[in-house]
C-alpha cells in the first residue's frame, strides 16, 4: 500500500500537503523509541540494584513513567517526534495539520493498549493496514495523524522588489500564478514580463504606484512573506 497525500487548509487559507506515513517507517521508529527505553532501564536498574526492594519499586515506577509518558512529552514537548520518529523523519500532529496537545497526544497513547491486542500491536496493524491514511485505533480516536516532516523550504528567489499589498483578497489560482511568474521572471525578456503583465486584468484598476511587471513582483514579494 502506498503513501498518500492530505489536503488541510489553515485559518489563513493556506492549503497545506500532508504526507502520512505508512507501516514500515512507524515500525522502526517504535523499535528505536523501544531500545532507548530499554537502555534507559537496564542502566537504572544497575544503579537501582543495590536498594533491594525499594530500588526494585522505584524502577517499577519509572517504568511505568517510561512505558506511558515519555511518547506523549516528547509528541507535545519536541513538535510531535520521539526520537525514534524523529530518526525516521516522522511527527505527530493532529488531522487538520496543527500542533499536537496534551489531550490528543495522551489519548492515542494511552490506547496502545487496545491497537496490542491480541498480540503484538495486531489490531494496530491491520487498522493501519486498512485505513487509507494509515491511522492504528489511537490515531483515529485521538483524531491524529502520522506524518512525514517536510523539510523546511527557503523562500522561492525573487527580484528585489518592494511588497504591495493588494487592494482586495486574491483567489488561491492567482495567488499562485503570481509567484510563479515572479519565479520565472529573471528568465524572461523585460518586454515578455510586460506582455504577460498587460495580460492581468486587475492591473488596470490599479492605484498608483509601480505597475506593469513591477507590480506583479511586488505582489509576489507580499504573498511569499518578504520584507523590505
Amino acid at each position: 500500500m502506498l503513501d498518500t497525500l492530505r489536503s488541510v487548509t489553515t485559518p489563513e487559507l493556506i492549503e497545506v500537503q500532508l504526507r502520512p506515513a505508512g507501516l514500515l517507517p512507524r515500525a522502526l521508529a517504535w523499535f528505536i523509541d523501544a531500545a532507548i527505553r530499554f537502555g534507559i532501564i537496564a542502566t537504572l536498574s544497575g544503579a537501582l540494584a543495590g536498594l533491594g526492594n525499594f530500588g526494585g519499586g522505584i524502577l517499577l515506577i519509572l517504568m511505568f513513567l517510561l512505558e506511558w509518558f515519555y511518547p506523549v512529552l516528547f509528541e507535545v514537548l519536541n513538535q510531535g517526534a520521539t526520537p525514534g520518529k524523529r530518526s525516521m523523519g516522522l511527527a505527530v500532529v493532529n488531522d487538520n495539520g496543527t500542533p499536537v496537545g496534551w489531550g490528543a497526544s495522551f489519548t492515542r497513547n494511552l490506547l496502545r493498549t487496545a491497537d496490542f491486542l491480541p498480540f503484538a500491536y495486531g489490531c494496530g496493524i491491520v487498522s493501519m493496514l486498512c485505513h487509507r491514511e494509515f491511522r492504528r485505533l489511537g490515531d483515529i480516536v485521538a483524531g491524529t495523524l502520522v506524518i512525514y516532516r517536510e523539510k523546511q523550504q527557503a523562500l522561492p528567489a525573487l527580484a528585489d522588489e518592494a511588497p504591495i499589498v493588494p487592494a482586495a483578497p486574491l483567489d488561491r489560482a492567482t495567488q499562485r500564478a503570481l509567484v510563479a511568474f515572479a519565479e520565472r521572471a529573471e528568465s524572461l525578456t523585460p518586454a515578455r514580463q510586460e506582455e504577460l503583465a498587460d495580460l492581468v486584468p486587475f492591473l488596470a484598476q490599479a492605484d498608483a504606484g509601480p505597475q506593469g511587471a513591477q507590480r506583479l513582483l511586488g505582489l509576489a514579494n507580499h504573498l511569499v512573506g518578504r520584507r523590505r
